[in-house]
């Protein structure tokens, strides 16, 4: 939702609402816990509510009435400190900053200050936009300066001095700008949230009732300055016509990472093509299978085709400016066409005999949606990223299932589209949206609804399945549709609502997956860049190894059914047969395992598998454990979606994994038959990890488990001397206390 520019400064609203009373929504006042953001929402008496996002007071001059904010914010931004002698560079964490204009400066001394502009900064490390918050790292420092650069041309400048061992910085900051939003909700019953946002939206707003919001504890950072600048700059920004004189400016590279501003692109001029007939507006619409088409009848207006053609003219430029400087299909989503007298039939036998009427269809001709209404009206509708094609994108879908189950002569190719399309939707909490009008004389559109048997469905998609197991080649639509439904996003999910556990039918569609992996991986490429057409295919081994481990936790959270975990086990098992474990995988698979006791109570089956991949790939008799490592994390597809964020973390989880395997030798006598692996697995950790107070605990214990215990006590002496406050209290207690029980014999 903070993707969008928000520029109203107050909005107070007491609109009627009418919604089903949802179990554990009360009355009262909700305070957002969004960080920057003091929203209030009132839910009233008769169905009413306001969101009050500034207060204050107001004056009367005449007719004139004006309002008197008293909440303006002194600081901006929040900032808290983390300190280590030993850091050589400062980390920065700036919580989600957004499509904000933020920069970010540094200082040494007296030196000039050196900026860097944050989106900048994002588009280097963080190109795709996948990651809320943004993180990367800046030389040492004694200032830090943050800028907001408002719309205004003021910016708002502060400077914070740095401690002087600072090793990390979190940035919060607090903004007063909001918009007026088209919003819908929901209540989260796990942690008594109720979450607004756009239909369809991310980030969204998150409010607590007020009697259980506590108080926020003030910035405890005070900037040195804070001051307001009219056009702000600093050498090397670019964004205002007199630049600084860069060839003389003195700059130090060294103190924000340094990225050179590409020269603005000329912007791409989009232009619609009109067909003069309605089949060959409906052939163009089909050759793109994201597009629409939209039909307006309006034969008694005689200034119909002057206002088409401006309406046409004004979504040109908007699409141009979605594309910016090149073609991109994900905006190109509607084509148009007036309808003449040629098309009188057409309008009849589809029921279509108001004037004017705005009809949408699909590439097979198919009616999606029809208003009562000219395009002026609703040309708000007619964007990519409206709510309106979102529902089109549904209606398509169930209208194409319900069609091609019906025609019994429908190829092998229309089943597969039909379940692709389905499979292809957004998820969007308006499963349930109201497809009717009650007032006759409306405007707005009437969505076609078709109904589809969820029985039906399943039967005809376990035929699909099973006619493709000899296939020679496989067909990547099929392949998107089956990682869509094997990670509970697919059409059952999107037809029905409905999370479900793994069946016959999925594994089945997984070994397809794993049979054709090569040709996949081979051809994928090409198939997400498809002319008119929007695909986002993984790599197959990485989203069977993902839907596997997701479909774990949905059924911790209730779903009906049992997870097969011998299959999913021996599928794991496939996978790394066949030479395919890559890292994720593997990942995927030692999370799985992990959650899993055999039934005489130990963990051997995870010991197992986590011993084969550490002799494989991390054992240090073959090299340097940290050369190693980074051979591993130099090969990671960065496309994939890893949870790692750099080569920091991706050491820190192996030596995680690596003490946690061991602990599970120290904490189960049934897993002793490890001890001797699990003592090397240990001393890796600390090869990666120095001085680690907590895999030093369990390389002391497997030492004393393993009768070397002088061995055992030095090193437990060693995981006392290295606790500090980052310990918690209770752990750092029974560390001292197993080194007592070490000295006197009574371990």
């Amino acid at each position: 939702m903070r993707n969008f520019i928000w520029i109203l400064l107050l909005f107070t609203s007491g609109i009627f609402m009418s919604y089903s009373q949802t179990k554990g929504i009360e009355k009262g006042t909700y305070l957002s816990t969004n960080k920057g953001q003091k929203i209030k929402l009132n839910l009233l008496d008769d169905n009413k509510y306001e969101l009050v996002f500034y207060t204050g007071g107001y004056e009367i001059k005449g007719d004139s009435l004006n309002f008197i904010n008293t909440t303006k914010s002194e600081n901006r931004f929040d900032l808290s400190f983390a300190t280590d002698k030993k850091a050589k560079k400062i980390k920065i964490k700036f919580l989600d900053p957004s499509y904000y204009s933020f920069y970010i400066g540094t200082q040494k001394g007296s030196e000039t200050v050196q900026y860097q502009k944050l989106s900048d900064i994002k588009a280097k490390s963080d190109p795709d936009w996948e990651k809320t918050d943004l993180e990367f790292e800046i030389e040492k420092a004694d200032f830090l300066y943050l800028v907001y650069e408002e719309y205004n041309g003021k910016s708002n400048v502060y400077k914070y001095a740095l401690p002087k061992d600072v090793s990390e910085v979190t940035i919060n900051y607090e903004l007063e700008v909001l918009g007026d939003l088209k919003i819908a909700g929901f209540y989260d019953k796990k942690t008594n949230e109720l979450k607004i946002s756009e239909k369809g939206g991310k980030n969204p707003l998150v409010f607590l009732n007020e009697k259980e919001v506590q108080p926020v504890k003030p910035s405890k950072v005070v900037p040195l300055q804070s001051e307001i600048v009219s056009n702000w700059t600093y050498p090397g920004k670019t964004d205002y016509e007199e630049l600084v004189d860069t060839a003389t400016a003195v700059i130090d590279t060294s103190a924000v990472v340094a990225y050179t501003e590409a020269p603005a692109a000329a912007q791409y001029k989009f232009k619609l093509k009109i067909e003069n007939n309605l089949k060959s507006a409906i052939a163009a619409t089909k050759e793109k299978s994201s597009k629409f088409l939209v039909v307006l009848a309006d034969n008694k207006n005689k200034l119909a085709k002057t206002n088409f053609d401006a309406f046409v003219i004004g979504q040109e430029e908007q699409t141009s400016y979605n594309m910016y400087d090149n073609y991109n299909p994900q905006y190109d989503v509607f084509n148009y066409y007036l309808a003449g007298g040629d098309d009188k039939k057409w309008l009849k036998n589809n029921k279509i005999t108001d004037d004017p009427s705005v009809v949408v269809l699909n590439g097979n001709g198919d009616v999606l949606a029809v208003a009562k209404s000219d395009l002026t009206d609703k040309s708000y509708q007619f964007s990519y990223y409206g709510d309106f094609y979102r529902k089109l994108q549904r209606a398509d879908a169930f209208v194409s299932i319900d069609k091609v189950f019906k025609n019994k002569k429908a190829a092998d190719a229309d089943l597969i589209r039909a379940f692709n399309k389905a499979a292809l939707l957004e998820t969007s909490y308006d499963y349930d949206s109201d497809y009717t009008l009650d007032d006759p004389n409306s405007t707005e559109f009437v969505i076609t609804k078709a109904t589809v048997d969820k029985k039906e469905i399943a039967q005809t998609w376990k035929k699909l399945i099973e006619a493709h197991q000899k296939d020679t080649k496989p067909n990547l639509y099929l392949v998107e549709t089956i990682v869509k439904e094997i990670k509970n996003q697919g059409f059952t999910k999107q037809l029905f609502n409905e999370d479900r556990i793994l069946n016959d039918t999925d594994y089945l569609a997984i070994d397809y997956l794993l049979k054709h992996s090569d040709t996949i991986e081979a051809e994928r490429a090409a198939f997400n860049n498809k002319e008119g057409e929007i695909h986002t295919l993984g790599n197959v081994v990485s989203e069977i190894s993902l839907a596997l481990q997701q479909n774990t936790y949905v059924s911790q959270e209730g779903t009906s059914g049992e997870v097969n975990k011998d299959k999913n086990i021996s599928i794991y098992k496939k996978i790394i047969a066949l030479g395919k474990g890559n890292f994720e995988s593997y990942r995927n698979y030692f999370d799985y395992l992990s959650q899993i006791e055999d039934k005489d109570g130990s963990n051997t089956n995870f010991l197992k598998e986590f011993g084969t991949y550490f002799d494989s790939n991390l054992a240090s008799e073959k090299g340097s454990p940290i050369e190693k490592l980074d051979a591993i994390y130099t090969s990671l597809d960065p496309a994939s979606s890893y949870s790692y964020d750099g080569w920091n973390s991706f050491k820190d989880y192996h030596s995680n994994l690596c003490n946690e395997s061991a602990w599970k030798v120290v904490l189960k006598p049934q897993n002793a038959s490890f001890i001797k692996s699990a003592i090397v697995w240990s001393e890796y950790s600390l090869v990666v990890t120095k001085n680690n107070p907590y895999y030093l605990d369990t390389l002391a214990q497997l030492y004393y488990k393993d009768g070397q215990k002088e061995k055992a006590i030095a090193t437990q002496a060693l995981a006392v001397k290295y606790l500090d406050k980052n310990v918690e209290e209770v752990t750092a207690g029974e560390i001292k206390e197993t080194l007592s029980k070490m000295q006197n014999g009574t371990y």
